[in-house]
């Protein structure tokens, strides 16, 4: 590391007094001596950090062996005379000593006389320049020292040599973040990094963007010069050219000059011979199109580099005091905003020598607008009023289970972070937090119905009317239109499927989006209906090459950052099992929530004022109270939408109406006139359909599959199947998902190819371990349970003819059997209330009252999402059991209605919840005036065991008992909070940062909890409360009169604290049985004092300070105090600091001092 120091600081001295055409030199001669590869050198040359860049030369040598005096003389001549043949190589400097190299005698010809010189470095940066236009064979005379002077050869090598292709690019990349994070030191004092890139960025970057008029009689051909994003030096790169860029640039020979004066770097490019007056090269932020840029016979001279020039952005870039002739607009101008007209100069005044840059090629810019002409042309509105409901900012958490797969976290109803605006605000916020250059994935999720591809399809609709600026293409894809296995996929084919409307998208098109996939947008919708989802994180990718590949490769490729790398991907899907393997990598997701009470109820009332029957709203909010499953499921928007059209039906045909009370019965209701007027046999065939689409993850056929014209017209005209948007092909989709699995359900209930012993594995409750039921049709048990159970006159008699519905006989016996069989104590939670869902379902008292009196007294479901209907359902199981529960309703998400509707049960004895939520659900009954109810909440809750493992607990805890005080000022135990008063175990694990932090605010509030028996201060990662936690803790133990275990393992408790604890101990004599003092810092002076405590001690019975620092002397005064203690009953004092002989013998004088 020493070695590699000082070659670091020779190539860092070297570097930051050359010229970046010199440094240009040095890494060409490197490659030339084969101490670079190709893709090396073309990295380095891109390299826009200084520092990173003698990094990586140092590396380089460094394997090579001490080569310090060799390389410096051989590197000293190539930065003298870049450009001339070199006749001595590297190796020729290998035989020579450090006489040889002291030889050259001038102050360029050796570094040591450099180094040691009085040399100003900016006279030998204009020497060095001077030598090398010197060293030119043909050369073009100029005044200015910034002019370079460069042939087309040389030109076009430069070109060729930017250029990479995305994978060298990633894979350098990568070699660079390795080396930033191996060989971090503090930065070099000298010259700013920031003038090197700047220095660096002005004379290599050119060969990016360019645009040369044509001869008369030819189309001129355009480029677009992308925007220059924000971007700190660590991550400013070049854009390399592709291989179809050369194709813009045809130059005769001759001698091109370079001036890097001009404002907004644009060179100004001359050529002997050419017939052209002027070439300008651009890079950075394009002019707008309309400004007129200096003709070819005029130049603009080069200014004087001084870092002090009043209005200079850099050295090298002229301000606007600098030009005078040059309008303040057109330095400050940016591509988005209102081109306005320029007054030309003088010199710009002559029409036929101005050249106007284009913003991208005409092709490009074609297809872009037949897109936007596309997207602006769907429909955005969904079948039904439209509702505002802002998204929810979701996470991924680690399994409950010994997988290593991670799941979506249920936070509790108070911890939710709302999303504010629309998915698009929400994609513009995120785009401006993400790192230049990297692939971001969004992920919207939610269940059937909520909503996911109106939002989908509202980004695309934004972008087309001019908003979501950061994107210069955005490609809106249903995944249904992508899956079809055998088929081989071009990038192409993924942006703009043949099965959608056609666009042309030709080669010149996605070339452009190939090097520019940072403006590009990629929307997946309905992610979940894709086979090739598994895996994408780790499966092989397809080839980077314009070869066709699986789609399962494509999208392999775009998951790993490897294809489209730095593009935005935002996915739609339902949130389901194995789909978070493919978003543990996502920046970003959100969750589409439910309806509230209050927005079911307006869209209720918006669905009939658009139907015309306004004055029906009142009734039909009136049937639904009547029924509190259904307005329950009403959270759902498809559901909220398909009570609407029951309620609307029933209230049009004027008699007593009323809304069924089950999930099975609305739909029944719902297709039962439909299957009156079908032709016979079409709803079975179109639930055999639904059934197969189902077991493939589709929701979408071809209209092929119907057996008849006639079935297919039914179908769409009842509204159960509808034409899908943007497709050519001739393609129906179900009208909703809880349709197609309510459907699949009558096709299970009715069929005869299914046995009878197979049917219970469709209710999903106990999944087999070989080949189990995925369930993708999440609705199908509860629907199968109702089709099957409920009366058939009813049920499944109104949508199937009499001989088919008898089927249903055989199958619920089979059922009944099943579901009396099962143990609720062996269920999850989740299935569990799938399983109340499925028994209320189907309306036989027999079977609610079984598994209702099955139900354990102790009901835990933590980390399991409760949705309105869930908790209906629950309550009802609950009152119908006829005993006192316990419930664990902490990480459920419940609602505030549905936590007070569980926790007013009679049945309901405690419960424990986020004290967040709770004290939220207090506040809101004290407003109401709940009295009653609120009484009950507080005496039912409890908060036994507590385990704090995050600031946010102790904040929580530290609230309940301001609220507790406010309510009780005087302090009568009597009215205390029962969660506070009955506290019995508190444990606290924040870890070593946290804990020294969060810990005093607990100290605070310990006095608080009068009951407290077991105070555990030790975690697996160490707390760290050190002595100053634990003088605070000391002060708290004539209040904490019935502890009983106090473990302050783990804590760096030195002498300092060891004396506060053992003053402090006595309050505790007559409570206290365990103390743990084990893996801390207490010396003699801290035994000496625990020692002389230990007798009073009356109740101890446990004491552990193993793993400290005392030594002999120490554990001798432990094991003498030890004899006056009878009532201890073990001393654990084993610790690395007392001989092992010591501790022998204090063992053998006492049996109850432990070694263990």
């Amino acid at each position: 590391m020493n070695h590699f120091q000082a070659i670091l600081a020779q190539v860092r001295t070297l570097l930051s007094s050359q010229k970046p055409r010199q440094v240009r030199a040095l890494l060409d001669g490197l490659l030339e001596e084969e101490l670079l590869s190709r893709e090396y050198h073309c990295a380095l040359l891109h390299e826009p950090d200084g520092d990173a860049l003698a990094r990586k030369i140092s590396l380089t040598l460094l394997e090579k062996g001490d080569l310090d005096l060799t390389f410096l003389s051989w590197v000293c001549n190539s930065l003298q005379a870049p450009t001339v043949e070199r006749g001595i190589s590297y190796r020729d400097h290998g035989d020579h000593s450090l006489c040889a190299t002291m030889e050259l005698g001038s102050p360029e010809g050796s570094y040591l006389e450099l180094l040691n010189s009085d040399a100003d470095p900016l006279h030998l940066y204009h020497l060095y320049d001077q030598m090398d236009l010197a060293g030119e064979e043909e050369i073009e005379l100029s005044s200015e020292p910034d002019t370079d002077t460069i042939n087309c050869d040389q030109f076009s090598k430069l070109l060729q040599d930017m250029e990479m292709d995305e994978e060298t690019r990633e894979a350098y990349a990568n070699i660079a973040e390795l080396d930033q994070y191996v060989f971090q030191d503090t930065q070099l004092e000298g010259l700013s990094k920031d003038l090197f890139i700047e220095h660096i960025g002005a004379e290599e970057g050119f060969g990016e963007n360019i645009e040369i008029p044509v001869e008369a009689g030819q189309k001129p051909q355009k480029r677009r010069f992308p925007e220059e994003h924000a971007m700190d030096s660590k991550h400013r790169k070049l854009v390399p050219t592709s291989r179809t860029s050369l194709n813009y640039l045809d130059l005769p020979a001759g001698h091109i000059q370079i001036f890097t004066t001009l404002p907004q770097r644009l060179w100004q490019i001359s050529g002997a011979g050419t017939g052209l007056s002027s070439v300008l090269i651009y890079h950075g932020e394009m002019p707008q199109v309309n400004q007129v840029l200096p003709s070819g016979g005029l130049t603009t001279p080069s200014l004087p580099q001084s870092p002090d020039r009043p209005g200079s952005t850099s050295p090298f870039t002229p301000s606007a005091a600098d030009l005078p002739s040059m309008p303040e607009p057109a330095l400050t101008s940016r591509v988005n905003e209102t081109e306005d007209t320029t007054s030309p100069s003088p010199s710009q005044e002559d029409p036929e020598s101005s050249i106007k840059l284009p913003k991208w090629p005409e092709a490009v810019e074609r297809f872009q607008h037949s897109l936007q002409d596309k997207y602006k042309a769907l429909p955005q509105s969904p079948r039904g009023p439209l509702v505002a409901v802002e998204l929810v900012r979701a996470r991924l958490e680690r399994g409950s289970n010994k997988s290593q797969e991670r799941e979506l976290a249920t936070p509790d109803w108070t911890e939710r972070q709302l999303a504010h605006g629309g998915l698009a605000e929400v994609l513009q916020v995120v785009s401006d937090c993400r790192r230049p250059g990297e692939t971001q994935v969004v992920a919207v999720l939610g269940k059937a119905g909520q909503g996911k591809s109106h939002w989908a399809r509202t980004v695309s609709h934004t972008w087309a009317c001019g908003q979501l600026l950061q994107y210069d293409f955005v490609f809106y894809v249903p995944c249904h239109c992508l899956d079809r296995p055998g088929d081989t996929y071009h990038l192409r084919d993924l942006l703009c499927p043949p099965s959608l409307q056609p666009l042309a998208m030709d080669d010149e098109v996605l070339d452009y989006i190939m090097r520019q996939p940072d403006r590009v947008l990629l929307i997946l919708d309905a992610f979940e209906e894709l086979e090739a989802q598994d895996g994408l994180l780790h499966g092989p990718c397809g080839s980077l090459s314009p070869e066709p590949c699986s789609l399962r490769g494509l999208l392999a490729g775009i998951f790993q950052r490897k294809l489209l790398r730095g593009c935005t991907l935002l996915l739609t899907a339902r949130p389901r099992g194995r789909l978070a393997q493919s978003l543990s990598k996502a920046d970003a997701i959100f969750e589409v929530p439910s309806f509230s009470t209050k927005q079911a109820k307006i869209y209720m009332r918006h669905y009939f004022e658009n139907s015309g029957t306004a004055g029906n709203q009142d009734k039909a909010l009136g049937l639904l109270e009547g029924q509190p499953l259904l307005r329950s499921y009403s959270h759902s928007p498809v559901l909220c939408r398909a009570v609407c059209q029951l309620s609307k039906a029933l209230l049009e045909q004027g008699t007593e109406a009323q809304l069924p009370c089950t999930l099975t019965g609305l739909y029944v209701s719902l297709l039962g006139p439909a299957a009156q007027n079908s032709p016979p046999g079409a709803l079975v065939e179109l639930a055999k359909l639904a059934w197969e689409l189902g077991r493939r993850h589709q929701s979408t056929l071809q209209e092929s599959r119907f057996s008849s014209v006639e079935v297919k017209t039914w179908a769409v005209t009842q509204g159960l199947m509808q034409q899908t948007l943007e497709t050519t092909e001739a393609q129906l989709a179900f009208s909703s998902f809880l349709l197609q699995c309510f459907l699949g359900a009558v096709w299970l209930a009715q069929c005869n190819e299914i046995k009878d012993k197979e049917l219970p594995q469709y209710l999903a409750l106990t999944p087999r371990k070989k080949r189990p039921y995925d369930n993708w049709l999440e609705g199908v048990p509860r629907f199968l349970a109702g089709l099957v159970f409920q009366p058939r006159a009813q049920c499944l008699g109104a949508l199937v003819e009499p001989a088919v519905a008898a089927v249903a006989d055989r199958k619920q016996k089979a059922l009944t059997r099943y579901l009396k069989r099962l143990k609720l104590g062996t269920l999850r939670a989740g299935r569990l209330l799938e399983l109340l869902h499925c028994a209320h379902e189907t309306q036989q008292p027999g079977i609610w009252e079984h598994v209702a009196h099955q139900l354990p007294g102790h009901l835990s479901f933590l980390g399991t999402r409760l949705t309105p209907p869930d908790v209906y359902v629950l309550g009802r199981a609950l009152e119908t059991a006829s005993q006192d529960f316990s419930l664990d309703l902490r990480q459920t998400g419940v609602e505030p209605s549905g936590l007070g509707n569980l926790v007013g049960l009679s049945c309901v004895t405690s419960f424990r919840a986020s004290l967040s939520d709770t004290m939220a659900l207090w506040e809101s009954l004290q407003q109401q005036g709940e009295t009653q109810l609120l009484q009950a909440a507080e005496e039912k809750f409890t908060i036994e065991p507590f385990k704090a493992k995050s600031p946010k607990d102790v904040e929580d805890l530290d609230r309940l008992v301001q609220t507790q005080r406010l309510r009780n000022p005087s302090e009568d135990a009597a009215k205390d909070l029962p969660a506070i008063r009955d506290l019995k175990k508190l444990e606290f694990a924040l870890g070593p940062v946290l804990g020294p932090q969060a810990f005093p605010t607990l100290a605070k509030i310990l006095p608080a909890f009068s009951s407290l028996q077991h105070l555990d201060l030790d975690s697996l990662s160490e707390n760290k409360i050190g002595d100053k936690g634990v003088t605070k803790l000391s002060a708290t133990f004539p209040q904490l009169k019935a502890l009983e275990t106090l473990n302050l393992s783990q804590n760096s408790i030195t002498d300092v604290g060891a004396c506060k604890l053992a003053e402090a101990l006595p309050a505790l004599a007559k409570s206290l049985l365990r103390l743990s003092l084990y893996n801390n810092c207490i010396c003699d002076k801290g035994a000496k004092s625990l020692a002389q405590v230990l007798p009073d001690m009356v109740s101890l019975r446990v004491m552990d300070v193993q793993f400290n620092k005392f030594t002999a002397a120490g554990a001798q005064q432990l094991a003498s105090s030890l004899q006056k203690c009878p009532q201890v009953e073990t001393l654990a004092m084993w610790t690395p600091t007392i001989p092992f002989g010591v501790q022998e013998h204090l063992q053998q004088l006492d049996a109850r001092i432990s070694l263990r």
